[in-house]
């Protein structure tokens, strides 16, 4: 079992990250350990997954390693996101009984989403 997944944010980026995870994804935000607290960053949890942002001093954005995160209300999210302004490409049967689409977080992180069929 996964405790949680860590993706990399740049330097001052919590309240894009706020936005982008709270706002239009719809999860928590979790508290960060003081002496983690320290370092930057933001842990969110929600829809049975846990996702941290690291502040990374030369970050770069993950383009092909991506979490996979499933989600119920897929085609709500995928037209929320739309709106938004991030893009979202549809996948294909790649992955049978799954829908699903990639995505980019605020600070270009591929994500994606699924849903069983």
């Amino acid at each position: 079992m996964i405790h949680h997944v860590q993706l990399a944010c740049p330097q001052g980026s919590e309240d894009r990250s706020r936005a982008y995870y709270i706002g239009l994804l719809g999860l928590t935000e979790q508290a960060k350990p003081p002496a983690l607290a320290a370092r930057g960053g933001c842990w969110f949890s929600g829809y049975g997954a846990e996702l941290h942002l690291g502040v990374e001093d030369d970050f770069r954005p993950a383009r092909k390693a991506h979490p996979a995160l499933l989600r119920p209300d897929l085609d709500a999210l995928a037209a929320r996101l739309a709106a938004a302004g991030y893009p979202v490409t549809w996948g294909g049967d790649e992955l049978p009984g799954m829908r699903r689409f990639h995505t980019e977080d605020a600070h270009g992180n591929r994500l994606e989403f699924l849903t069983p069929v």
